[in-house]
């Protein structure tokens, strides 16, 4: 398999801005939500009822066109198994990934049989519209596109998704919005997605609600699109503990709000550090920043390393020679960022 999922270190200290993760942690409500599972509730297989309710109100769709998933991992992985399993299409399976991607869209769908067409971002990282369309073959069964991209923060045109599976009908158009929330825009109720059924929204409750520890994501369509990931998902792949935190996460609405501004004002705060350092970044609809530091990305990844700061070096993804992945979260670790980056910034000229 040429396809894997690139792990990176998981430090249990210092400050961890390298996996887009919610730096501010989750609401006190998760917790106290956790400290009533019960040793008879542990013992139990889950009811999903609140947590199915919940996102679907969060979503303003009914229960039958979403369906709760293990994070988005397993999303990706339920989407490429019932895209890619034998059916009508002729010649090999293929997928279809825009790069760079989320490494786990490719390595899923290789994993299911694929074959995997990279379809590159232009040079200036905008979507690549005519490339897609002009890779779409009778072997298509599944499309990847990641709105707002990672590692580019940059979100996609619906115009350009709906162009995508009006060309491709006998395909799945999975649309991965893990930083939606961020980007204050999504597919969901869109017109688009009655117009095309389709096209499958991902999406995750790890990044702005900072559930990461506890996998929760879901998967948004029509029924008869889901129906065939229903077929491949486990009955209880979503434990107690996901369960019980997805409601009490999605009611308040406060906490969420406070960490959106967080992310806001942080990546302003690292536009204008960057803009005074002479550093070229993308403008983000997500938690992050893209910045190019161009061949000294590896020496400043690790000199921040060394001061308990944590980046991740997007050097060797297609397209991103150079460039560094910062997640923009809580203000106070953005400000040890920049004060940081610009000592080390200052000592290497």
């Amino acid at each position: 398999m040429r396809y894997l999922y690139e792990k990176a270190a998981t430090p249990a200290s210092g400050l961890r801005l390298h996996l887009n993760e919610n730096t501010g942690g989750c609401s006190p409500a998760v917790v106290e939500a956790l400290r009533g599972i019960t040793p008879e509730a542990a013992a139990l297989y889950p009811d999903y009822a609140d947590a199915i309710a919940a996102v679907s109100a969060r979503f303003l769709v009914p229960d039958s066109h979403l369906v709760l998933t293990n994070g988005l991992d397993e999303g990706i992985l339920a989407a490429s198994l019932a895209a890619l399993r034998p059916g009508p299409a002729t010649g090999p399976a293929e997928a279809i990934v825009i790069v760079p991607a989320f490494d786990m869209q490719a390595a899923c769908a290789e994993a299911a049989g694929a074959g995997i067409v990279e379809v590159p971002l232009e040079a200036d990282f905008t979507f690549p519209l005519k490339g897609v369309l002009a890779s779409i073959g009778a072997g298509t069964r599944i499309i990847f596109i990641t709105s707002p991209n990672n590692p580019t923060g940059i979100s996609v045109p619906r115009e350009s998704v709906e162009a995508i599976a009006a060309a491709a009908p006998g395909a799945m158009v999975f649309v991965d919005e893990a930083y939606a929330d961020f980007s204050d825009s999504t597919l969901i109720g869109d017109p688009v997605m009655n117009a095309h059924p389709n096209i499958v929204i991902g999406r995750t409750f790890s990044k702005a609600y900072g559930l990461a520890a506890l996998r929760g994501g879901a998967l948004v369509a029509a029924p008869a699109a889901l129906a065939p990931i229903r077929r491949v998902l486990p009955p209880y792949s979503i434990n107690v503990a996901a369960a019980v935190a997805i409601p009490a996460a999605l009611r308040d609405h406060d906490h969420h709000a406070r960490y959106l501004a967080e992310v806001r004002e942080s990546k302003r705060l690292l536009y204008d550090a960057l803009d005074r350092t002479g550093v070229q970044y993308w403008v983000s609809d997500a938690n992050f920043v893209l910045a190019r530091f161009g061949e000294g990305a590896g020496r400043i990844c690790e000199k921040l390393r060394q001061k308990g700061i944590y980046v991740r070096d997007r050097s060797k993804v297609h397209g991103c020679q150079g460039c560094v992945r910062i997640t923009t979260g809580v203000v106070e670790h953005t400000r040890r960022l920049i004060e940081t980056l610009e000592e080390v910034l200052c000592a290497a000229r």
